[in-house]
């Protein structure tokens, strides 16, 4: 019996609505915007949702107990509690992680990264939800990191989960992975634009008209949920800053070249504490509770995410001493404790020492000039974004993160300067990635057919011109089968593999058998002379790089895209030859 697959029938248990199967086969597709554009807005709602009440998780306790009322002042705790308050926090810590498995225990912006160039966008749930409650520990507990890359993680899984609840297509969730991140971005620090530049050159590593639309409108959608519970202010509250002259200029490649060397260390030291792989989780959450007490006890500055320290020397109210201790504590102190495994963001201490290194250079560029010089402040706000840009690799993201912070546009020209110094010279002395990047390998993922192939899914391109039948094909249905004019013939063998063979061959065949005037009972399609090549599984939401990769793990020519069958009809719903994919990449 002839089984002809041009329209098979959808799965029953996904069976909805016809308007979302038509929604969801469209996602496929790479230039689904409509459908792409609607699910931003819905991811940029829940993930604002999300951040809120993440931050308003880590702010509430810190208002409640520490003395002056504020989540910030960690300065106002007595002695003894900065000593025992991280420590604490470790001991916390180490309960909740080591009943976790170690898959579990990976957080932050690089495990983002990594499932989403690795594991098509799939997060899991389990790993958000020890982010949520560890990343809430270590920021009310006062270890030095910050509350963003926790959010970045809680916002990419919450659109992941959408997507993955719906049955998207892949392609389509790795989009809605780059919504999550740049809504998390916009959510925590009110910079909807930065929010998608962040996405973009950091985690999807790529920049696309598909891709813009829908990040842009999630980012925008979770910043007006932040701005209606923490309202429409700018992150620092500080006047308009500016250049004081051109003289400037070489003080601030100066500034950029300084600011990137303390990028490059940052990155160096990331480096070889996380190659400390000897350690037991214990052992090195204990060393990150006991070295913020011990650092507390003399710089109480750098507890928690300390945004009234950026915002302090952004107003040119800290010292140089104060400064450079802050500066150089919070370096080794938060890239130490974020490398040994504690579960916080690394953004938030990024800008602290920013600020802090940039002032210094400030304070020093005044006493040596004070008519021709800025203010501290100016160089405070100008080495935030060169931290933040060497640091994370992601000098256009620092530049808007820059703008929206301060709501100065007249600081974008020096701004520019300092951040491409910086920039440069982290990447020359470092040789290394941004800071999320370390131990990874991204040049395959960032290769121009892999991001290509993965804004696609297989169902976009896949064929449903083919016939299927047994190995045994009576003699009189062959020229009716032909007559069909299938692309495929699809051989069918059991529970094994089927196979395919060219319409051409059995055609070819045909002809033979007539010009021998012997005709057959039936034809083996197996034995024929022709081409055949096994038709390996894929599933209906893989992307088009997910069967590339298949095919040439199996050595093969062609997958065939599943679903489920019923006696009248065959589990393979489409066709994709090795040929067509190289044809949609060229």
């Amino acid at each position: 019996m002839l089984k002809a697959n041009k329209t098979p029938p959808s799965r029953p248990q996904w069976r909805l609505t016809t308007f979302f199967t038509h929604f969801r086969d469209r996602l496929a597709h790479a230039d689904a915007l409509p459908q792409l554009a609607l699910l931003g807005i819905i991811s940029g709602l829940v993930t604002g949702l999300t951040a809120v009440a993440f931050r308003l998780a880590i702010e509430w306790p810190l208002e409640l107990f520490l003395p002056a009322q504020q989540s910030e002042s960690f300065e106002s705790l007595p002695l003894e509690a900065r000593l025992l308050l991280p420590l604490a926090g470790a001991i916390l810590l180490i309960l909740l992680l080591r009943s976790r498995s170690s898959t579990e225990r990976q957080c932050g912006v690089g495990h983002v990264i990594e499932r989403y160039q690795q594991h098509q966008a799939h997060l899991p749930t389990g790993n958000a939800v020890v982010q949520f409650i560890a990343g809430t520990l270590a920021a009310v507990s006062g270890h030095s990191v910050g509350r963003e890359g926790p959010a970045v993680h809680l916002g990419a899984t919450c659109s992941s989960l959408l997507g993955q609840k719906l049955g998207l297509p892949n392609n389509s969730l790795r989009i809605m992975v780059g919504c999550g991140v740049a809504a998390a971005i916009a959510a925590s620090f009110n910079t909807p634009l930065a929010g998608v530049i962040f996405a973009m050159e950091v985690v999807l590593m790529e920049y696309t008209v598909t891709g813009f639309i829908p990040i842009i409108l999630a980012s925008v959608s979770s910043a007006l949920i932040s701005q209606v519970c923490f309202g429409d202010a700018p992150a620092f509250s500080i006047p308009a800053l500016s250049m004081g002259s051109l003289f400037e200029l070489p003080f601030l490649v100066f500034c950029g070249i300084i600011v990137g060397l303390a990028c490059s260390v940052v990155l160096k030291l990331h480096q070889y504490i996380q190659d400390l792989k000897t350690l037991s989780l214990t052992t090195r959450l204990l060393s990150a509770g006991i070295l913020t007490s011990l650092a507390a006890a003399f710089v109480p500055q750098i507890m928690g995410v300390g945004y009234d320290t950026v915002e302090a020397a952004m107003l040119g109210d800290l010292s140089l001493t104060l400064l450079l201790t802050i500066a150089a504590t919070k370096l080794i102190l938060s890239t130490v404790t974020i490398a040994l495994g504690v579960p916080g963001g690394s953004i938030g201490p990024t800008l602290v020492i920013g600020a802090c290194l940039g002032g210094a250079i400030g304070v020093v560029g005044t006493s040596l000039s004070p008519e021709n010089s800025a203010s501290s402040g100016f160089y405070a706000t100008v080495g935030i974004g060169a931290m933040m840009a060497g640091v994370l690799n992601a000098p256009l993201a620092a530049l808007m993160a820059l703008l929206e912070l301060t709501d100065n546009s007249a600081i974008l020209l020096p701004a520019m300067l300092v951040i491409v110094i910086a920039t440069i010279t982290a990447r020359l002395t470092s040789h290394l990635p941004g800071l999320f990047l370390i131990g990874r390998n991204p040049e395959h993922y960032t290769s121009p057919v892999f991001q290509s192939l993965s804004r696609a899914g297989v169902t976009s391109l896949m064929t449903r011109n083919f016939i299927t039948h047994s190995a045994l094909l009576p003699f009189e249905q062959a020229e009716v089968l032909l007559n069909q004019h299938p692309e495929w013939i699809v051989i069918e063998k059991g529970d094994d593999e089927p196979f395919i063979l060219r319409p051409s061959d059995l055609a070819h065949h045909l002809e033979t058998i007539r010009a021998d005037e012997s005709e057959p009972d039936a034809i083996d399609l197996l034995e024929i002379p022709g081409e055949r090549w096994p038709l390996h599984p894929i599933h209906q939401r893989a992307t088009l790089q997910e069967a590339l990769m298949l095919i040439r793990e199996k050595n093969g020519f062609a997958v065939q895209v599943t679903e489920p069958h019923t006696a009248t009809s065959s589990s393979v719903a489409g066709i994709i030859t090795r040929d067509q994919i190289d044809n949609y990449y060229q």
